[in-house]
């Protein structure tokens, strides 16, 4: 089988494409390009990624080759992005790059241009099949490093051309093996956060995009301002980092708990323990379901859990679908920081159904 791996430089990937390698595949190597920025030495950030990408590639003896979508990513991932963060909701890149750009474009460019049959990638997810023939999207065997919540906006079409090669092994298990085969990336520190940010200081890089507006922060309890913010478009609610006004009160932390776009008034709470930090219910855009087909009828109810957010652990949760293929969610528990523009993600058991954004919460 002709199969394109998409390598990002990092040792999933790599691991990815030896796997498929090994198993007599025809693999093919592509380094795909979504972001081009330099770093303050004048050197393009992706460039040392691309270098891995061919030193692994030349070990696995296979072909390789990139591929640029900067300008896709741009129009149809970032812009999105800074209109989310300019109307005050905190977006989900990741999630709308897999829709839009890995299982869209690169997808067709795998398929129709070099001809593959299968895309490959590192990610920690699962395929599995139901008795009809449908496919279900399984959480990865490594719980930790899981992925389907940044998979969550793909479905049948996308599934059937999709291989997770890594899937049912522990991270650990991928560098051994990584390291026993001369890879390069063995032991290459995993890439954190947004994928065009990085590392870098998240309030310096937007403010390249968005301008300032400074205003007043409220202690939302209390009515009493308690100092400035640059701008509500750099805060995202439960946020207690860079608030600049700790020390003050009970000496407890402050935490975002509003945002008044219309008055530009940014509005805190202190401790974590603050109810005004909680909700119990949400609603969402139109959910994705993975499998074709919404769990329950328009109109019925069902119990599963849910990610409000990676890496947050399973939430109980009450699902209404509604006629429009929006979602009305009831939580179990008050959940703290709940956040419009992020991605709710529904599972049952292992089985990833879905997700959607979240646009509106239901404060307790």
């Amino acid at each position: 089988m002709k199969i394109v791996v998409g390598m990002s430089g990092g040792v999933d990937s790599s691991v990815a494409a030896l796997l498929l390698k090994q198993q007599g595949h025809d693999v093919i190597g592509v380094f795909m390009k979504n972001w081009e920025e330099k770093d303050e030495n004048g050197v393009c950030t992706s460039t040392e990624d691309y270098e891995d990408v061919q030193r692994v590639c030349e070990v696995l003896d296979i072909p390789y080759y990139t591929v640029n979508f900067t300008k896709q990513y741009r129009e149809r991932v970032f812009n999105h992005f800074l209109e989310e963060y300019e109307s005050g909701r905190t977006p989900n890149p990741d999630v709308l790059c897999n829709v839009e750009i890995k299982f869209k474009d690169f997808l067709e460019y795998a398929l129709n241009i070099v001809g593959a049959d299968k895309l490959a990638t590192g990610h920690y997810a699962q395929i599995g099949k139901a008795e009809d023939g449908t496919l279900q999207m399984l959480r990865a065997e490594d719980q930790n490093k899981d992925q389907t919540y940044f998979l969550s906006g793909i479905g049948q079409k996308e599934l059937e051309k999709a291989i997770f090669p890594i899937g049912d092994l522990d991270k650990s298990e991928v560098r051994r093996i990584a390291e026993e085969n001369n890879l390069i990336t063995a032991n290459k520190k995993d890439s954190t956060g947004i994928c065009f940010i990085g590392e870098r200081n998240f309030t310096q890089f937007l403010s390249q995009y968005l301008a300032e507006e400074p205003g007043d922060i409220i202690d939302l309890d209390t009515g009493n301002k308690m100092g400035e913010h640059i701008g509500l478009a750099y805060y995202t609610l439960g946020q207690r980092r860079g608030l600049g006004i700790g020390g003050t009160g009970t000496g407890e932390p402050w935490f975002v708990a509003d945002k008044d776009m219309k008055n530009n008034i940014l509005y805190v709470v202190q401790g974590d323990k603050n109810p005004a930090l909680y909700s119990k219910s949400l609603e969402s855009g139109k959910m994705n379901w993975i499998e074709g087909k919404p769990f329950v009828k328009p109109g019925e109810e069902f119990e599963c859990t849910a990610k409000f957010r990676y890496r947050q652990t399973d939430q109980g949760v009450k699902v209404k679908v509604k006629d429009d293929g929006t979602l009305h969610i009831d939580f179990n528990e008050p959940q703290k920081a709940v956040t419009p523009g992020q991605q709710v993600v529904l599972y049952k058991d292992d089985r990833c159904l879905g997700g959607a954004v979240i646009e509106t919460i239901e404060k307790i």
